[in-house]
């Protein structure tokens, strides 16, 4: 039977759409869908395995009702298919052209060496989209410049809020990258709120309300068993304490993220000096690229009062 569109071609466009619709809703990142899922690549090629066999049986179907056809219904067929798709109903009433039998009936006075014109119509869908390209400037005309609805600066920050809310909704279920190695002490209120949040929840049976520490150690000092500054805290939440006695580690119970913000309001509350603070433990920790403390070099009380004396002595 007769087809519009060949199958070498249907096949690769239907497979080509399909394979389109998939790298559309499915979100993988920067690698293609089928790449990075193989599920996905093993579906597209069950689909193209049974596109390439329903064509063959559709194929066969064909083949055999057209053996079964009498030789009228073979010759009536031939003459359907013979028609072509300029000659059809769809075609003239697109183009409203005159037959060639026709041609007289608008053929012009035009002759130039021999070639005339004809005063064929313009087609229906031109005329059609011309008048529509009308309606839409004049619409456009009243409303964005005599009326004076939004412009394309208004339109900009308008998009972007909605496409920041968009990020928003999906950093809320997206994947949790927060690593050791990309992990920064963050200073914002909102982010320290969190943080006071999830230690009042998860950390205050071991170090207190005010972290002056209980059976877990004093976290407001300047000592640290396991290294301070926001990588190693955020490690040591991630990871766990010391093996056997120290805390557990709270990477299957918060997500990175939630960590980040509980290490950086536990960095928040340095000096903070709670009442009665449990004894400090560990190693006092110096960030990279502070200044060293300067202590005071011992005074020696029996030379500086024999100085003394000999000045009085002198006077």
């Amino acid at each position: 039977m007769k087809k519009i569109i060949p199958a070498y071609v249907r096949v690769p466009l239907i497979f080509a759409i399909v394979m389109g619709a998939l790298e559309y809703f499915i979100d993988s990142g920067d690698k293609p869908a089928f790449i990075k899922y193989p599920m996905v690549a093993l579906f597209l090629g069950v689909f193209l395995f049974l596109l390439i066999a329903i064509e063959i049986v559709v194929d066969a179907v064909d083949k055999v009702t057209y053996s079964l056809l009498s030789e009228e219904q073979k010759k009536q067929l031939a003459e359907a298919q013979s028609v072509s798709f300029a000659d059809s109903k769809l075609m003239k009433l697109l183009t409203r052209s005159k037959d060639i039998e026709h041609e007289a009936d608008v053929m012009l006075d035009h002759d130039y060496d021999g070639i005339k014109e004809l005063d064929n119509v313009l087609p229906p869908w031109w005329v059609g989209l011309f008048y529509a390209c009308i309606v839409f400037a004049v619409v456009y005309l009243v409303r964005f410049h005599v009326i004076g609805d939004y412009n394309q600066e208004e339109e900009f920050i308008a998009e972007m809020e909605q496409k920041d809310k968009e990020v928003q909704e999906y950093l809320k279920t997206a994947p949790d990258l927060m690593t050791k190695d990309k992990v920064t002490l963050l200073t914002d209120a909102a982010s320290l709120a969190e943080g006071a949040n999830i230690f009042k929840t998860n950390c205050v049976a071991c170090h207190r309300p005010d972290a002056g520490g209980a059976i877990g150690p004093n976290l407001t000092d300047k000592y640290w068993i396991l290294g301070g500054g926001i990588k190693n805290v955020f490690n040591t939440i991630t990871e766990g304490g010391r093996s056997g006695k120290g805390m557990v580690a709270w990477k299957e119970t918060l997500k990175p993220t939630e960590i980040q913000k509980v290490a950086s309001y536990v960095l928040s509350l340095q000096g903070s000096n709670p009442k009665d603070p449990k004894p400090s433990e560990g190693e006092e920790w110096v960030e990279e690229g502070a200044a060293p403390a300067v202590s005071a070099a011992p005074v020696d009380s029996t030379a500086t009062a024999t100085v003394v004396v000999d000045s009085l002595k002198t006077e």
